[in-house]
């Protein structure tokens, strides 16, 4: 079995969605026949300004209507990830894993802490210190002070072991766009990205390549 990073640069979310669905519906269907997976896919990009809401998403937690976001150029997506609502955007690095668990004999909070640990281990190449939060999927940074902030967000789709959608990591991301919406639904923390963290702007190529190399090092390839 191989892996195969791609970056696929700044793509709509409508189009690299309907990329996702097509790849995951042949791997499970694989799976369904016996067939044993040959090669596995994380998708790396950026979206334009879009909101995506999980299958269990409070829709109270986008904060205005259609009418206004259109007017603001994001469109919201219904999704069937977990996870509550959650804002996409240049500078963001998004990263679609297509993996098959299965293979690594990974459950599926094994994989979502597997995506925790790559995010933590990159930004902390970066001098950033990420962690996790109990109960919160994602990584976080100052958890348990008034001052715990999200740096990347979670939410994925595991059918016969096979995943789909994944992590968005703010590099350089304008955090207003969060303001559109309750960020994963919560109220009373905060969002952060690597450069507000850091002072300065972040090569996203970089941040690219050190999620790569661990990405591929925590899947053992």
């Amino acid at each position: 079995m191989t892996l195969t990073i791609t970056d696929e640069g700044i793509v709509s979310y409508e189009e690299m969605l309907s990329k996702q669905r097509s790849i995951f519906a042949e791997m499970v269907d694989k799976k369904k026949r016996g067939i044993p997976t040959e090669e596995e896919l994380i998708l790396l990009t950026e979206h334009p300004p879009v909101i995506t809401l999980g299958k269990h998403a409070n829709e109270t937690n986008v904060l205005f209507n259609e009418r206004e976001l259109a007017r603001r150029g994001v469109k919201a997506y219904h999704i069937e990830r977990g996870g509550d609502v959650t804002y996409h955007g240049p500078g963001q690095l998004v990263a679609y894993p297509l993996l098959d668990l299965e293979a690594h004999r990974l459950g599926v909070k094994d994989y979502v802490n597997l995506l925790e640990e790559a995010v933590i281990l990159t930004i902390a190449d970066f001098g950033i210190k990420g962690c996790r939060v109990a109960g919160a999927s994602g990584v976080w940074i100052d958890a348990g002070t008034d001052r715990e902030r999200k740096i990347c967000a979670l939410g994925v789709k595991c059918s016969r072991y096979v995943t789909m959608h994944g992590l968005a990591l703010n590099i350089n991301t304008d955090l207003s766009g969060f303001n559109l919406i309750n960020p994963c639904g919560f109220i009373d923390k905060g969002v952060t990205s690597m450069k507000a963290e850091l002072g300065r702007s972040v090569d996203i190529q970089e941040v690219k390549y050190s999620l790569s190399k661990y990405f591929k090092e925590l899947l053992h390839y």
